[in-house]
């Protein structure tokens, strides 16, 4: 039986009632005082609440007595596994020798039912972790296998009386993991659905896309820089049968080939230098059940094109320094503007890989052989535009806009979308002419042979105005084909910290 005795705030009340207790000869089980109440645990099967109450009445101050279910611990107690019950999240609570104390019922799903009470026991006897590495004086996250499952262990330490007493374990799987991330690439439901533009070419990639998102099979997208790649990825992935799963990419010409190896296949604690304790899952790993996009997997290093091929002959791999073989079920789709013909003639792209990677092919027009979908285009960028500088969209005249369908926008769609911005935030007034448009494609006034057309050979000043003028019209040009610093360097034949620091002084992106 247990009782809420309900009394006035006044000193000695508690011991009072107890004493009451200790003559009647009640087996006291467990009392628990807060201010101005009073609760008991009583086990004496020859006592009824209605004595109780009557020994009780007669004590000054007292206010009422009534029954109750639960003690206030054990009603918090039956709250916190209702709360633990209701994280899907594998939880464990251990103390300083890893004793586990604690476990929430996704842990209990994941084991057999045989040992499904892991209390009491040692919890490095489950995961493939040293204690010391789980009981850092910091919140932490280790990668570990818990019942030969990977998972990413977040660690909070618990402390008492300034020491770690033990520590509070949440353990993600790294396919909800792999969703998050996903989640903060910002993909968008219904890509097709905002693709601007009405072309026959257009239109014919588009139904190809849908084709092809019903196969799961790889799929190779080629194009100029800044004709959509990663948009028609996207694509892919959200009208495929894996759009609830990971979609995640990389860029394989913007990391070194060590980099680029383990951010794809992962690694094991110490495989390196510098590797993190407990080691990190890679992007294949991550991706389970969804899609990976290789942009620009042209620029892959013959070694790693040999680590890819391995891996998709039947998705298994290693991570670096492991031994463990493992699976992935994904969808690898790919992309590069460069010709693979050519890569191919000069040994700087294997064959069979090319093959294993265009089972399904996807080439993009460039923005000059869809020159009917500039006008939508530009009514699309222009209202983005004004919406970012916070200003009201402005109208192009007749001349200005067919000037943007004459011009031959070597760096297509990104191009075309830079440049009406620029046209959007420098504007002043309400209409965009012919000369504004005019005046940012002046300075992208490189032909294909790479002449320089400088037309106002008298508005320099001197030999310094001239030059900066010609450096920021090559850079503006060539920055659309050639979007980082490292290709542009390769391209112009110049050093890395040189380029770096002429595009930060032109401004370059605006």
């Amino acid at each position: 039986m247990k009782v809420e005795i309900e009394s006035s705030d006044r000193l000695g009340i508690s011991q009072e009632i107890l004493s009451i207790f200790s003559f009647n000869a009640w087996n006291l089980k467990a009392i628990e005082v807060e201010t101005c109440f009073t609760y008991v645990s009583i086990d004496s099967p020859n006592v009824d609440f209605q004595k109780i109450k009557e020994e009780l009445k007669d004590t000054n101050g007292i206010i009422n007595c009534r029954e109750i279910d639960f003690m206030p611990s054990e009603k918090r107690e039956n709250h916190l596994h209702t709360l633990l019950a209701r994280i899907p999240d594998p939880i464990i609570d251990i103390d300083e020798k890893g004793v586990v104390l604690v476990i929430n019922q996704a842990i209990k799903e994941l084991v057999s039912p045989v040992e499904n009470s892991l209390v009491g026991k040692s919890i490095v006897a489950f995961i493939d972790c040293t204690l010391d590495a789980l009981l850092k004086p910091k919140e932490h996250s280790l990668s570990i296998t818990f019942y030969d499952r990977p998972f990413i262990a977040d660690i909070l330490p618990v402390y008492s009386q300034n020491r770690i007493s033990g520590a509070v374990i949440s353990l993600r799987s790294i396919d909800k993991l792999g969703r998050q991330i996903a989640l903060m690439q910002s993909s968008t439901d219904g890509i097709l659905d905002n693709i601007v533009g009405k072309s026959e070419k257009l239109q014919s990639v588009m139904a190809q896309t849908l084709r092809f998102a019903e196969l799961d099979l790889p799929v190779l997208i080629t194009g100029d820089t800044g004709t959509g790649k990663e948009l028609i990825a996207r694509a892919l992935h959200q009208e495929s049968t894996r759009k609830e799963a990971p979609f995640l990419t990389i860029n394989c010409a913007s990391l070194p080939e060590q980099l680029l190896e383990s951010e794809l296949f992962g690694y094991e604690s110490g495989a390196f230098t510098g590797a993190a304790r407990g080691g990190k899952p890679g992007l294949f790993e991550l991706a389970n059940g969804g899609t990976v996009f290789l942009d620009e997997v042209a620029e892959m290093s013959v070694y790693l094109q040999a680590k890819l091929l391995r891996f998709l002959q039947d998705y298994s791999f290693r991570r670096l320094g492991g031994v463990k073989e493992l699976t992935a079920n994904i969808k690898i789709i790919s992309a590069s503007h460069q010709s693979f013909s050519e890569l191919i003639q000069k040994k700087l792209f294997r064959e069979d890989l090319y093959y294993r990677l265009n089972v399904l092919s996807l080439a993009l027009p460039a923005l000059n052989q869809r020159v009917e979908d500039i006008p939508l285009l530009v009514e699309h960028f222009v209202k983005n535009a004004a919406c970012q500088v916070e200003q009201e969209a402005p109208i192009l005249t007749p001349s200005a806009l067919s000037l943007l369908q004459t011009y031959q926008w070597p760096g297509n769609i990104r191009q075309l979308e830079n440049s009406i911005f620029r046209l959007v935030a420098l504007n002043t007034k309400r209409v965009i002419q012919r000369n504004d448009v005019e005046d940012i494609l002046s300075v992208q006034a490189i032909d294909k042979n790479d002449e320089i057309d400088i037309v106002q050979y008298e508005s320099f000043r001197d030999w310094s105005s001239a030059q900066e003028s010609f450096e920021k019209a090559l850079l503006l040009e060539l920055y659309p084909s050639y979007p980082s610093t490292r290709k542009l360097a390769e391209r112009l034949k110049v050093s890395h910290n040189k380029i770096a620091m002429k595009l930060r002084a032109y401004k370059i992106p605006s």
